[in-house]
């Protein structure tokens, strides 16, 4: 719901996220498989709520931007993506 509410599916692919079928960014599935967020940062719950969170301030320079998602609602999408295999 909150990858929903939060416009997530505008770039990237989510899966069991309807209308999540952007294709700017990468696509999620199997997320929790990936050793790297945004192919830089070593992917795990913290370093991930933070991109999410801020990710400009995670990778410089990133194209992704900050959606104005709290903490909080960070933790429970990192939770999601990371469940995801």
């Amino acid at each position: 719901m909150l990858l929903a509410q939060y416009q997530c599916g505008s770039c990237h692919t989510i899966p069991d996220v309807q209308a999540a079928r952007g294709r700017t960014g990468p696509t999620l599935s199997a997320f929790g498989r990936r050793s790297y967020i945004a192919g830089h940062v070593p992917n795990g719950p913290e370093q991930l709520v933070r991109w999410i969170v801020t990710p400009a301030a995670v990778v410089p320079g990133t194209t992704m931007p900050a959606m104005g998602v709290s903490p909080e609602d960070a933790r429970d999408m990192a939770a999601y993506l990371l469940a995801l295999e």
